[in-house]
């Protein structure tokens, strides 16, 4: 009996000490990490954090959004081209209650969209599978057997089943009439380092910062909502004038005010904080994808101008706003006239050398399809693009021209718009 008690005692302690071992290996593992445990609890204080080990990924796993393959695109399809000015953000106030003249009101109309409109062309744009592609891709300067300079297309490498499109924005200055008119007022560099428009309400008078009012800024969320929807993280060609500044910076020079009248000082301190203030602004426009195009220093008609006034006008576009945003190859006539004019194809006369002489190569103008022609006599490429605003967006002609992009009788706002009707 006394025996088998002792057996009993010993067999206890065994069970005990190894019960004992067990917990001490228990208080070494990870603590629970579950909804159940806070992380402020006094067990996940009191255990040590474990080594970090690499990532394994499973022989099995399955990735997600696999690549699209880059296909050619052909050098004898077209490249499709749309432009578009400043963005109306306010259109009740533009259309009818900023006080605007008739005439001003219907400018607006003809040439503009609304933020709404802008944004419903853009997602059917994309729905329609085209990728943004940069202009300066699309052609390149080569050398002939004969060793002359001369522009040809280049072989695109686009997403599988998509089609590409360039998109540019004139007048993108915002000149002050702009200002009273229901639109931003200047892109900004906000504190996340992003582009942002300053904005002030023409109701309430409130200046604000917004993404959401600007053509610029919305482009910017779009492709950062659908970045299948651009090729390499390009967004769209800016193009510039330079009698009131850019980007919403008075950085024109009065050439009116000479060196000695007692105003220079004054404007020269403003001028050049306005330099200093803008810089940063075209540097992130650039990292994030946007590049820059001349539309001439003072939108001037290149068609009916002589060849010195042409001069003057180029040579202080260089000074003005190519020393601040580089040099470009891109000009956009203002109003889509042309030096040449329809025999451009043909002809090439002395106002167009010379800008050919500044270094232009690609000469854009406004027309009714994404024309392109490289020229034969000289190293250039003349081209047309399209204009989504009020003009083709009521016309019945330009209707099934646009219907590759969208509907317009989806895309257009008749109830805030001037009741001007429709043609189709």
């Amino acid at each position: 009996m006394y025996l088998m008690k002792q057996k009993l005692r010993r067999l206890l302690s065994m069970t005990l000490a190894l019960a004992c071992l067990l917990s001490l290996a228990a208080c070494k593992k990870k603590a629970p990490t579950g909804p159940d445990v806070p992380e402020n609890s006094a067990q996940a204080e009191a255990t040590p954090a474990p080594e970090p080990t690499p990532d394994v990924v499973p022989d099995d796993a399955v990735p997600t959004d696999p690549p699209v393959p880059l296909v050619p695109w052909p050098t004898d399809a077209v490249v499709e081209h749309l432009f578009f000015h400043p963005v109306i953000a306010y259109p009740q106030w533009a259309f009818h209650d900023c006080g605007a003249s008739e005439s001003e009101r219907y400018g607006l109309d003809d040439w503009m969209v609304t933020v709404d409109e802008y944004n419903k062309i853009l997602q059917s744009v994309y729905d329609n599978n085209y990728v943004i592609v940069n202009m300066n891709d699309v052609w390149s300067e080569y050398t002939t057997d004969s060793g002359e300079q001369r522009m040809r297309r280049n072989v695109l490498m686009i997403p599988q089943g998509k089609k590409p499109l360039v998109i540019s924005f004139d007048d993108t200055n915002y000149y002050p009439y702009m200002l009273q008119q229901g639109f931003t007022s200047k892109l900004v560099l906000g504190g996340d380092g992003e582009i942002w428009a300053e904005c002030t309400d023409p109701y309430t008078k409130q200046t604000f910062l917004t993404q959401d009012l600007d053509a610029i800024t919305i482009l910017d969320k779009f492709v950062k909502e659908h970045p299948d929807f651009s090729l390499n993280g390009v967004k769209g060609c800016l193009s510039l004038t330079g009698y009131e500044g850019i980007l919403g910076y008075r950085t024109q020079n009065d050439i009116d005010i000479s060196e000695n009248d007692p105003r220079r000082p004054a404007f020269d301190a403003n001028r050049q904080s306005e330099i200093d203030a803008v810089k940063p602004i075209i540097q992130r426009l650039k990292e994030t994808g946007w590049y820059f195009g001349s539309h001439t220093w003072g939108h001037i008609r290149l068609s009916t101008r002589p060849t010195e006034s042409i001069q003057r006008d180029t040579l202080r576009w260089a000074e003005e706003v190519g020393s601040l945003v580089g040099p470009t190859q891109i000009l956009f006539y203002p109003h889509g006239a042309r030096p040449d004019g329809d025999n451009d194809v043909t002809q090439t006369g002395p106002q167009f050398k010379w800008l050919h002489s500044q270094g232009f190569r690609i000469f854009a103008s406004v027309g009714i399809s994404s024309y392109e022609k490289c020229k034969s006599d000289i190293s250039a490429v003349i081209c047309d693009r399209l204009h989504p605003d009020g003009t083709t967006l009521r016309s019945g002609k330009s209707l099934p021209r646009y219907q590759q992009f969208y509907n317009a009788k989806e895309i257009i706002d008749l109830s805030i718009r001037p009741p001007l009707g429709t043609t189709w």
